[in-house]
Formats: structure tokens, C-alpha cells, sequence
């Protein structure tokens, strides 16, 4: 049985009373975890001389509860969920023991020592502690057994009731001086109360980095303009980089241009040393440039900033190296805008623009502002490999099968440590205190049949690693170059291995060798062989497949298969960017439409197309996966998706009942149309557009 330890933590209820702090004697007794959780319970005494005790159980999950009532030769007794019951007790101290049970048959217990006592309380003081706007008081007395605390906010409100050597908490609305009064009780029908005057100051503190949102005396104002606004809130998002639940600063733009805010800062921030790094969790679920500004100089230092890109999937850490990334800002006028920039001195205002220039609306987030002199380790998987796993053998990757013979670790005597890690539910390996570090696949690979070696390389020590492959007939290296602070993503092509004289057809090992740059740190990830998947054509290298229905069953717009009527504009002038070509396919006529916005085609005439069932065409892009097409009758114009199997000739069957059960006819159809927009810019070819049976 799993014993895990409880903070008491009791609701009120009228006359609710407990022992004091030393007496309690509380445990879980936690089975399985599909057992009961959050076992307690609330006990209340009349206050009439009688000892009388009400208990009524608490827990998630729990169907029964059984009370041991702490009276020796007492029986046990046991009621459901959401009953009470009741026992007389003699003055005195007694441990009651409650062990609730789930549907499962699993337990929880929860202990409670309780203190009966028939003498009226005495000696009543309080202590309050206050943390910005919120208040704590403990009270104590003589003969006490719980405690109604009223915090002085309103004339009407509820006391909040506590037992002996627990705490009440209150988080007033604005700072003031407010009469916290304090009522003792206990098992007898007298009481006594104490009132005293508490200054709640609120938070008042100046900000200073780390900034958290967290401490309650901090005034973490953020000044907005152009129609942004900013509150503290709870996090909404517990994932990626920032699965805490504590406060976060929520920013809302309205949409407009340059929305944002400024901090300003009680301890301005220093850049005169190495440490010239600010990171801070950010969250948006669209794609959007944050951008850091420092201003404020003390002694009239440039203004400075750096643009990052967050990539919209919620928390992100986001790092502005401002020792190598920083420009200088605009002021009035160019004065080098846009000019690199190395801050040396302090700044007391940070500000923050959410697409500052664009005009994205909506809610972001952000978290842990800090200084650091960069980071020390990666904060975010690296990227995921792109390669086909059929092109693939992998080593060491979450996104591909890796052998189950593999020793990350093998013993080779050497100082380097080995652990790993998680980055955002994604797996990689640690190597820590490094001199040299091997990798035993536990097999022979022949990997002569792949081109490149991949590996992502992380490292805030190392700039260069020596990466060895070893093969029966030798091992050689290659050196991996790493932009420190950042996944490096490395592709080698198994050509610089061999042209060094070994094979590859028997590769056993890996190896990396720091040495004599002994004891620093890198992470690696995503370590496999692959092929590079053949590149996907940009323009159709053969004709579409060539119709077979009966030509009196079509009525043909384009195919060379069937006659198309005389009167088609296959590139009316719309106004559209499309580009037209006609091109020959292997003999086979087919339509280029190019830098396409929309684009359409005018018949010449009304046709009656109601007596056909389909309407047909065949279509290629590298670029569309999904082409709107229209049919445009003289009742109206409706839409059909054409869902492209991008890279080769998709065909296409469309019911015209698709069209006509949108409300319009195909009695006098006259035009078709394409329309990709906002997608602009692609190219797709069409061919065999028909209407048939």
C-alpha cells in the first residue's frame, strides 16, 4: 500500500471543527490509482455540551465510506456517498479513521485526530500575513476547536470557517485597511471573538526579470497602445513549453497596426556583460513575428530590437540573443534602422509588438521573461525528419522503427554520461561531461545502399563534433558542424566516408570524439541513413488518360478525343493574373493555366447539360490539392472541389447532381470556372472536359 502524504485542507461548514495542527494525523492510503482520491471529510460539533459530532465523508470516486469512530469497542459503521452521520463523544481526543472504496473495491484511508472539549475557549489572538492583495490569518485559542474568520470586505458577508491550527485565505479586490474580526468555538455553547485593523498594500512591488506574474506584491503593469489590452490570468494551455499551472500575461490585439506594450522595469535590464539573452514562453495558435524592443536607455543607450517567428502551436520559448541578432530601431527618421546592434548599456522599458506592422487579432500569451547568457539546453524537440521510411534506416528517431540490438551507451571506459530526455514529447539523447561517446548498433548494416547519413545535433558547448562511422574495414570521420544554442540539422553524404577509403557495407558503430575539449554537453537526435526521395516533377510528363465512353454520349468542351465546339474562349479576359498555354503532351493537346488567381472558360453559348449525368475532367498540379470548380447556368453559379492527387493526372468524375442539388439548373450552362484564391501563384493543367452519360 502506497502511502502519500496529505495537506489538510478543510471547506467550511457550520461548525466545522478539527484538533490543532500537532494532533492531525493524516494519511492516503492509495491502492491503485483508479482508487478513491482526495479523501477527507467535515466534521461538525453542536455546540450544546453534548459532544455531539457530525462527520460527513468527502471523495472523488468513492461510492461507500466506513468510520472508525476512534472508541474502543465501537463498532465501524459504513454509508454511502453524500451521507452523514453522527456520534457522541465524551470529552477527550480520539483518532477517527475513514477508509473509503470505490466501485472498483479499491481503498483510500484518510485519518483525522479530533479534540472534544466541554470548556469554553480563551486566550483568542490571530496573525495575518499579507502578499499584495491577499490576506492569511491564523488564529489560535485555548479550548478552540475551529475558527469563523471575516475578512471585513462587505457588510454581508460569509465567514470563513477553519479549524484549530489551520489557516483562513482571502484575496480582497483593492488595497485598504479592512476590521478582520475572529470568532473561537467550541464544544460549548460560549464563544469569544478579537477584531484588529489590517492594511492589505496590493501589489506594489517594481517589476524586475524574471518576470513571472506569479508574486502577488509585483505590479506587473503593461502599458498598452493602439488598442491592445493585457490582464494576468490563469494558463489556459498546460502543454509544450509551459505545462505549469500559474499566471500568465494575457495580450489581446484588436487587429489593428502596431498594437502593443511595454514593461516598465523597477531593475532595468543590463546588457553590459556576456549575459545578453532573453528567452520567454510565448503562446499563439496562429503563425506570428513577436518582437522585443529594448528602450529607455539610462544614459540615452540606442533603442534596439529582434523580430522571432512563432510558429502558432501553442507554448513556445522564445530566445532573442541580443549579442548577435539585435538591429537598431526606428526613432524619427532612418538614423540606421535596421543596423545590427550590440547593446552594451541598461534599459528600464521593454516592449513587445504581437505582428506589430500586421493586423492579427486574437488572444496570446506569454510567461518567464529572463536574462540569461543563452541557452544551456534545447528547449524544443528538434524538427521532424521528412524522409519516407521506406527510404530509411533509421538508428536513433521517434518519428521512424529503430533496431531493438542498439547500445547508446556501451561501456568504452569513457567519462561522457548518457541519459534521455523528453523535449515536448519527443525523445532524444543527452550526452553530458563528454570526451568520446560511442553507439554499438549490435549488428552489420550495409548502408551502401543509402546516400546520407542524418543527424540533429544540439549543443551550447561545441561548435564542431568529429562524428565517426565505423565499419568492419575502418572507421573515418566527418566533422558536425553546430550553430551552438539551436537544433543543426545534418546531412552527410555517405560519399565523404567512403571517399576516405573505408566501406560502408558493414557498419557496426558510431562514434564521437570531443577530445581534448573534454566536459562539455550535446544532444542528439533523429540519427539514420536514408536515400533522397526522387524529386516530384513541376510540369505533367505524359498526356491524361485517354477517354473511352462513346462519343454520343458526351458533349465535349476540350479533349482531343471528342469534337469540342468551334465557339469555346478557353482564356476569357476576366481580369484575372492566370496565365493561358496550350501544350502538347505526347501528341496529346492539353490547358496550362499559370500564376493562377481565378480563371475561366466561356462556351460561346447556352447548353443544355440536364440530360447528362457527370461532368468530367481530368487534372495535374504540383501545387493544388484542391481545385473549386464551377458550373455557370443562367439560374446561377455553384461550386465542386476538385481533390488532386498533386504530381500526377487526376481524374474526375462529377455527379451534376453535386451542382443541382445547390439550387441552380444546368439548362443554359454557358461558362465554367477555377478559383484558388487566396492560394495565388500555382499552375495546373486540365484536360478531357466533357459532360457525359
Amino acid at each position: 500500500m502506497k502511502i502519500l502524504r496529505l495537506l489538510i485542507a478543510f471547506l467550511a461548514v457550520a461548525q466545522i471543527f478539527t484538533a490543532c495542527e500537532d494532533d492531525v494525523i493524516t494519511n492516503y492510503a492509495l491502492q491503485e490509482i483508479s482508487a478513491p482520491t482526495g479523501v477527507t471529510a467535515n466534521f461538525a460539533i453542536t455546540q450544546d455540551d453534548t459532544g455531539m459530532v457530525t462527520i460527513t465523508p468527502v471523495g472523488e470516486g468513492a461510492s461507500t465510506f466506513t468510520i472508525d469512530f476512534g472508541v474502543e469497542g465501537e463498532t465501524p459503521i459504513t454509508i454511502n456517498a453524500g451521507e452523514s452521520t453522527t456520534y457522541t463523544y465524551a470529552e477527550g481526543e480520539y483518532l477517527v479513521r475513514i477508509t473509503a472504496t470505490g466501485a472498483t473495491g479499491l481503498t483510500s484511508e484518510f485519518n483525522q485526530m479530533i479534540k472534544v472539549s466541554f470548556t469554553a475557549p480563551e486566550n483568542l489572538d490571530f496573525e495575518t500575513t499579507v502578499s499584495g492583495l491577499t490576506a492569511v490569518v491564523t488564529p489560535s485559542a485555548d479550548n478552540a476547536t475551529m475558527f469563523d474568520v471575516y475578512f471585513g470586505a462587505s457588510d454581508e458577508e460569509e465567514a470563513v470557517t477553519v479549524m484549530a491550527g489551520s489557516a483562513a485565505e482571502f484575496t480582497y479586490e483593492e488595497p485598504g485597511d479592512y476590521r478582520v474580526r475572529v470568532v473561537a468555538k467550541g464544544a460549548s455553547v460560549n464563544t469569544i471573538e478579537l477584531t484588529k485593523t489590517v492594511t492589505i498594500t496590493g501589489a506594489v512591488d517594481p517589476m524586475a526579470l524574471p518576470i513571472t506574474f506569479d508574486d502577488p506584491t509585483v505590479n506587473y503593469a503593461f502599458g498598452t497602445f493602439n488598442g491592445a489590452a493585457f490582464e494576468v490570468v490563469t494558463n489556459p494551455d498546460l502543454s509544450g513549453a509551459n505545462t505549469t499551472e500559474s499566471n500568465v500575461g494575457g495580450i489581446t490585439n484588436s487587429g489593428a497596426q502596431y498594437e502593443g506594450g511595454a514593461f516598465t522595469l523597477g531593475t532595468p535590464v543590463d546588457f553590459s556583460g556576456a549575459n545578453k539573452t532573453i528567452t520567454l514562453k510565448f503562446w499563439s495558435d496562429v503563425e506570428v513575428p513577436v518582437l522585443l524592443k529594448f528602450e529607455g536607455g539610462l544614459n540615452g543607450e540606442r533603442q534596439n530590437e529582434i523580430t522571432k517567428t512563432h510558429s502558432g502551436s501553442g507554448w513556445e520559448t522564445l530566445s532573442f540573443d541580443f549579442a548577435t541578432e539585435a538591429v537598431k530601431s526606428y526613432i524619427d527618421g532612418s538614423q540606421g534602422v535596421g543596423e545590427p546592434f550590440v547593446p552594451t548599456g541598461q534599459y528600464a522599458t521593454m516592449v513587445i509588438f504581437v505582428d506589430g506592422p500586421g493586423t492579427t487579432a486574437g488572444t496570446f500569451y506569454i510567461d518567464d521573461v529572463e536574462q540569461t547568457g543563452g541557452a544551456t539546453e534545447p528547449m524544443m524537440a528538434a524538427p521532424t525528419p521528412e524522409a519516407a521510411e521506406a527510404d530509411v534506416l533509421s538508428i536513433f528517431s521517434d518519428s521512424y522503427t529503430d533496431p531493438t540490438s542498439v547500445n547508446y551507451f556501451p561501456n568504452w571506459g569513457q567519462s561522457t554520461t548518457y541519459e534521455q530526455v523528453d523535449l515536448a514529447g519527443n525523445a532524444a539523447i543527452k550526452y553530458g561531461n563528454a570526451n568520446y561517446q560511442g553507439i554499438d548498433l549490435g549488428d552489420e548494416y550495409d548502408a551502401s545502399g543509402y546516400e546520407f547519413v542524418h543527424i540533429d545535433v544540439w549543443s551550447a558547448d561545441y561548435a564542431s563534433i568529429p562524428f565517426f562511422i565505423i565499419d568492419t574495414s575502418g572507421e573515418r570521420p566527418v566533422n558536425l558542424e553546430v550553430t551552438a544554442g539551436e537544433w543543426t540539422s545534418i546531412d552527410i553524404p555517405l560519399s565523404a566516408f567512403t571517399d576516405q577509403e573505408i566501406s560502408v557495407t558493414n557498419v557496426f558503430q558510431f562514434k564521437f570524439d570531443v577530445q581534448p575539449d573534454n566536459g562539455g554537453t550535446f544532444y542528439i537526435d533523429n540519427l539514420y541513413f536514408y536515400n533522397q526521395a526522387a524529386a516530384a516533377p513541376e510540369n505533367p510528363e505524359a498526356a491524361a488518360p485517354a477517354p473511352t465512353f462513346d462519343a454520343a454520349n458526351v458533349l465535349s468542351i476540350f479533349s482531343d478525343s471528342y469534337t469540342d465546339p468551334a465557339s469555346v474562349n478557353y482564356y476569357p479576359n476576366w481580369g484575372q493574373s492566370t496565365t493561358y498555354e496550350q501544350v502538347d503532351l505526347g501528341g496529346d493537346a492539353a490547358i496550362k493555366y499559370g500564376n493562377a488567381n481565378y480563371q475561366g472558360i466561356d462556351l460561346g453559348g447556352e447548353y443544355d447539360a440536364s440530360g447528362y449525368e457527370f461532368v468530367h475532367i481530368d487534372v495535374w498540379s504540383a501545387d493544388y490539392a484542391s481545385i473549386p470548380f464551377f458550373i455557370i447556368d443562367t439560374s446561377g453559379e455553384r461550386s465542386v472541389n476538385l481533390e488532386v492527387t498533386t504530381g500526377e493526372w487526376t481524374s474526375i468524375d462529377i455527379p451534376l447532381s453535386a451542382f443541382t442539388d445547390q439550387g441552380i439548373s444546368i439548362t443554359n450552362v454557358f461558362q465554367f470556372k477555377f478559383d484558388v484564391q487566396p492560394d495565388n501563384g500555382g499552375t495546373f493543367y486540365i484536360d478531357n472536359v466533357y459532360f457525359h452519360n
